[in-house]
């Protein structure tokens, strides 16, 4: 059994678009290069169609994973959303307490995770220890390197 995960509409769309994208567009070009490599000749020493198979292979198998993910995803309702706590698509300023610099996430489902545009995982070490606080509380956040602490400035829901 699949586990469930959640999506806001934006992050299960374009799932959904690359699916389809997979579906569409490359599938038939695995089917294409397996049908040239089979017209050169001998399969049996043919080692075009050997990686063409394989190709195939692993995309149905990206394509099953895929379909997966799909159909145990989960949309989120931002208007049932909490926002005296931190939450999936909260929006959170936070302070950290050793060197005072103040950071902006937002935090997501782990598959619509980006840092350059300020989107941290929930499952991450920062969106996990963040879950649950409430503006002012001190998160304590245990990383490779020792423990962060973390101060919620705001929380708020773009």
């Amino acid at each position: 059994m699949s586990k469930v995960s959640y999506y806001t509409a934006e992050g299960l769309k374009k799932l959904k678009e690359e699916l389809d994208h997979l579906k569409n567009v490359e599938r038939p070009k695995a089917s294409e290069a397996i049908a040239e490599a089979r017209d050169k000749g001998d399969l049996s020493e043919n080692a075009e169609y050997d990686a063409a198979k394989e190709a195939q292979g692993l995309l149905e198998m990206k394509i099953s994973k895929m379909e997966d993910l799909v159909a145990n995803a989960r949309l989120i309702d931002e208007s049932q959303l909490d926002v005296s706590k931190v939450l999936v698509l909260s929006t959170v300023k936070i302070k950290n307490q050793t060197n005072g610099m103040e950071m902006k996430y937002t935090l997501v489902a782990e598959s619509e995770a980006d840092l350059k545009t300020g989107k941290i995982s929930v499952t991450s070490p920062i969106g996990k220890g963040l879950l649950g606080k409430s503006v002012g509380e001190i998160a304590e956040i245990s990383v490779p390197n020792g423990t962060l602490k973390f101060e919620v400035l705001e929380i708020s829901r773009d």
